[in-house]
């Protein structure tokens, strides 16, 4: 199912089920009895109730059979909750406070204002109530209004109420945009019509007329913001249905100012007035249908009113709405795929709407013209041939451009680019109108190439013409390969966006990088970029890396395979068409080599440097993975990961290059000795000696001089009762380093990852060794929850919990059932559990690779485990991504040998998997 073949929204009649005359009968009949007042009341609201309970039940029935009848559900909502709110009247001005000839000053009217007075209501949709008197309130109209709310309050609605004047609703709707706007939206539900027949017509005469300029400039700073707070993106991985951007609050934004200008009464009303086209009003109102049924779900699936499509509720409602799997996309994929393209047309609709705005002011009010079109002209005055300006924007001179020659589609952008002009709404009509002609024969356009080329490489901006081209469909219809991917989302809690939205943002740090606006943050890559390397098969490269995705097989293999047929038909040499395939094949090697492997063993970097195999790839690939990182989301690039590709790259460059002096296994250890004792200048030449004859060769190669320096002066402190600590800062690599110096014993590296998981720290780097003497000196490198280094206020506590787990006072395995608990929104992934045995990626060590669900106490419990087989751990490389955790262990036997029998590798994995299962179901409660 996709989003050109969704179910029809038949099947629900929003006044079936609520016989309101029935139903104020009944409450007549339970007025007029000569019960005590008390128990009337009690049996209005046990009636209102099972009214309501049964209402919501039939509309939920009817949802779960027709799950997109939305427009027919929100009226069925609305239809409900005014019987219900007439049905508290009632009862309140017959039994409660009649008042069979009220005054002038005791008229009172009840309005529904907001989304319940535009009949447009979600199963718990707030009840927004405007309570109107004719002046000051009096004591009969203040007794009615609260005995009207307490009966509603005792139904469970969510009650937003206001009582004021005439008077008071301008003076207010003046000063508030927010009142304004619930004011614009009144609908009459019972009581004096007159008096809410004064109100309307003060509305429109007195505050609406003449103030259309402030309230749509209101009403565009008012979205701006609200976007925003939602983050700022129409393809954030969980967005809100409601506020985001895309979403239903910005349908209804066009809407609120067409009414507030033209008095539109329907969303129809804008293709009368020349603002949408019938088919552009189509998509509004499947645009719209869409949203609501996703809307309308996730609140039934939560129970509450939620807005937010988090990964809990998304598999839910996507089965509710009829999505299923396919072969490599999950059906709760394909749902979100759907969503974003709605949220993308809601763009598009926005956009034209905007235009259509500022030509309507350009006719009636030039200075706010003037005003609004200088925001977006970036360009000069002069039209390339063939074009025109049309107030601020690009236009084509021929109505018919496209049909002579689809190559133009192509220039359009190209032109828009040159000049710095936005493309005028009429143009950008035609060019989704002629999305068709766009075939495999203007693909294979030399000419059509060329052009394209020149908008991915341009200088200026590359990424506002792929997503002006991606936008409007023209992207994917050029690049069927990359159509594929558009929109598309990946159900998992590390990617922040969706694919296509993620290649155009990694192509824009790339663009960033090249101009030197990043070279503080990112000093290898801006300086390769500023060298030169080849940036167009760079820009090609990133343009393809994801492609694949989305298909059941391998996405970088089936990348590869895709950019050797895309690149020669853009253009490319052949050279190029290799280098774009190579790099598109092992774009996410380098982050699997600095984030999965140690650095500090020597086959790491021959490994990686076997792959790589030259220079000049060696520094596209370093650009490429650093602008994938960066791409994936805020919060995901940090230091830590920074420092691991600039180490390896660098290590990788010496070997490449035949700079050897750093793979000279005694050279590297004689310069470490030397360091580390140029770094004690208080110490004696022979307590320097003694200290180094305690360490080994991975001592020296693995650990950092002042890493090393604090192990010394740990040495000197540690006793056979109590360890020695010192955790401070480790800025280079932008975590906490926690060094201990213990005596050695079985199961100590379990334990030290338990305290620190206890203490709340996320290891992302450990090493261990152990003196000649029998004492342990390992390290950890850890972040706080949020990824960073660990607040220097917050040291002394961490140590201190830290102690107590060693000292027996907290016992690991108890505390961790509490705290591996999975968190609601999580419970939807699913991680399988792999597990590898390497011999070859290690000179001495075997690597054991784990790679299943994350949860606080795993590293614990993994790293109890090889304990129990006997197992020696040297060195743990973790790695998240998202829910999802890589440990990688550098381990040996008990006789400081490999694990090389199958036998002894099934047993370890068994024991494995155990420790796995056994903390998932302690998460699982």
């Amino acid at each position: 199912m996709g989003p050109d073949t969704l179910p029809t929204t038949t099947g629900l009649d929003p006044e079936d089920g609520i016989d309101e005359a029935t139903l104020l009968a009944r409450i007549e009949t339970i007025a007029r009895t000569d019960a005590p007042i008390e128990t009337r009341r009690a049996d209005l609201v046990k009636l209102l109730r099972e009214t309501n309970h049964t209402g919501r039940e039939r509309i939920a029935e009817a949802l779960s059979g027709h799950p997109y009848a939305a427009r027919q559900a929100t009226r069925a909502y609305t239809r409900l909750t005014d019987a219900l709110v007439r049905g508290a009247w009632a009862f309140v001005t017959r039994a409660m406070h009649p008042n069979p000839n009220p005054t002038a000053g005791e008229q009172l009217a009840v309005l529904a204002v907001g989304g319940y007075g535009r009949a447009e209501m979600a199963p718990f949709s707030d009840v927004d109530l405007l309570f109107l008197t004719p002046w000051k309130q009096t004591a009969w109209g203040e007794s009615t209004i609260e005995s009207m709310l307490y009966i509603l309050w005792d139904l469970k609605l969510k009650v937003g109420q206001a009582v004021r004047t005439v008077d008071e609703c301008i003076r207010l709707g003046r000063n508030d945009l927010t009142i304004r706007t619930a004011l614009l939206e009144h609908r009459f539900l019972v009581g004096d019509d007159a008096l809410a027949e004064e109100l309307h017509k003060r509305l429109w005469d007195e505050l609406f007329a003449g103030t259309g300029p402030e309230f749509v400039e209101a009403k565009l700073e008012e979205r701006a913001q609200r976007h925003k707070r939602a983050g700022g993106s129409r393809y954030l991985v969980e967005p809100n249905v409601k506020e985001g951007k895309g979403g239903l609050r910005d349908l209804q934004t066009l809407f609120w100012i067409a009414k507030y200008l033209n008095r539109a009464k329907t969303p129809a009303d804008l293709v009368e007035r020349g603002v949408f086209t019938a088919d552009e009003m189509k998509t509004f109102l499947d645009a719209e249908n869409f949203l609501w049924a996703a809307r309308c779900q996730l609140h039934l699936v939560a129970g509450r009113p939620a807005e937010q499509l988090t990964f809990d509720f998304q598999v839910e409602v996507a089965r509710r709405l009829g999505f299923a799997d396919t072969a490599g996309q999950r059906a709760v994929e394909r749902f979100m795929q759907t969503y974003f393209t709605y949220a993308r047309q809601v763009g598009e609709l926005t956009r034209i709407f905007l235009v259509a705005l500022e030509a309507e002011h350009v006719k009636k009010r030039p200075g706010l013209a003037r005003n609004l079109l200088s925001m977006f002209n970036f360009g000069s005055d002069q039209a390339p041939e063939g074009y025109a300006i049309r107030n601020g924007r690009l236009d084509t001179l021929d109505p018919k451009l496209f049909e002579k020659d689809a190559l133009n589609i192509l220039r359009l952008f190209k032109a828009a680019l040159s000049t710095g002009y936005l493309i005028h709404p009429d143009a950008m009509r035609r060019v989704t109108a002629s999305l068709d002609l766009i075939d495999d024969r203007l693909r294979a356009d030399p000419e059509a190439n060329r052009i394209f080329l020149e908008l991915l490489l341009d200088p200026n901006d590359p990424e506002r013409a792929l997503r002006r081209m991606n936008e409007m469909g023209v992207l994917g219809a050029f690049l069927p390969e990359f159509g594929r991917i558009v929109a598309m989302m990946q159900f998992n809690m590390y990617h922040h966006y969706t694919v296509d939205e993620h290649t155009i943002r990694c192509i824009a740090t790339l663009h960033d990088v090249e101009m030197g606006r990043l070279k503080e943050e990112l000093p290898v890559a801006s300086g390769i970029l500023k060298r030169g390397v080849n940036r167009r098969a760079l820009y090609v490269a990133l343009l393809l890396h994801d492609v694949g995705k989305g298909q059941p097989r391998d996405h970088s293999e089936l990348g590869a395979e895709i950019a050797l047929e895309v690149c020669p038909r853009l253009g490319l040499p052949a050279d190029e068409v290799d280098t774009v395939a190579w790099l598109v094949r092992h774009h996410l090697v380098m982050s699997d080599f600095a984030q999965k492997r140690d650095l500090a063993d020597a086959r790491t970097v021959r490994d990686f440097a076997n792959i790589v195999q030259s220079p000049a790839r060696l520094k596209l690939l370093t650009v490429l993975t650093v602008c994938d990182i960066r791409g994936v989301g805020p919060g995901v690039w940090n230091n830590w990961k920074a420092m691991l590709l600039r180490e390896l790259y660098a290590l990788t460059l010496d070997y490449l290059t035949g700079d050897t002096a750093r793979q000279s296994r005694p050279e590297r250890i004689e310069e470490a000795r030397a360091a580390f004792a140029a770094a004690l200048p208080g110490w004696s030449e022979d307590a320097i000696e003694a200290e180094q004859a305690r360490h080994y060769a991975s001592f020296w190669l693995g650990l950092t001089v002042d890493t090393q320096v604090i192990f010394a002066n740990l040495l000197r402190e540690v006793t056979a009762e109590k360890p020695a600590i010192r955790i401070d800062q480790d800025d280079a690599r932008d975590a906490t380093r926690a060094c201990f110096a213990m005596y050695d014993h079985p199961g100590l590296f379990s334990r030290l990852a338990g305290a620190l998981a206890l203490a709340g720290a996320n290891v992302v780097d450990a090493r261990t060794y152990t003196t000649s003497d029998g004492i342990a000196t390992p390290v950890f490198w850890i972040q706080d929850k949020e990824g960073k280094p660990f607040e220097t206020a917050r040291l002394t506590r961490l140590q201190r919990m830290i102690e107590r787990t060693l000292a027996g006072e907290v016992v690991a395995r108890e505390a961790f059932a509490e705290r591996d608990r999975v968190k609601k929104r999580e419970k939807a992934f699913t991680v399988p559990t792999e597990i590898t045995f390497d011999n070859d990626g290690s000179e001495i060590y075997t690597m054991i690779t784990v790679d299943t669900r994350d949860r606080p106490g795993l590293l614990y419990d993994l790293s109890r485990s090889l304990t129990a087989a006997h197992l020696q751990i040297s060195s743990a490389i973790i790695a998240t991504y998202g829910e999802q955790a890589v440990d990688t262990f550098y381990v040996k036997d008990a006789f400081g040998l490999k694990i090389s029998s199958k036998s002894k590798q099934q047993q370890v994995e068994t024991m494995l998997r155990d420790a796995i299962r056994r903390g998932a179901e302690r998460a699982e409660g």
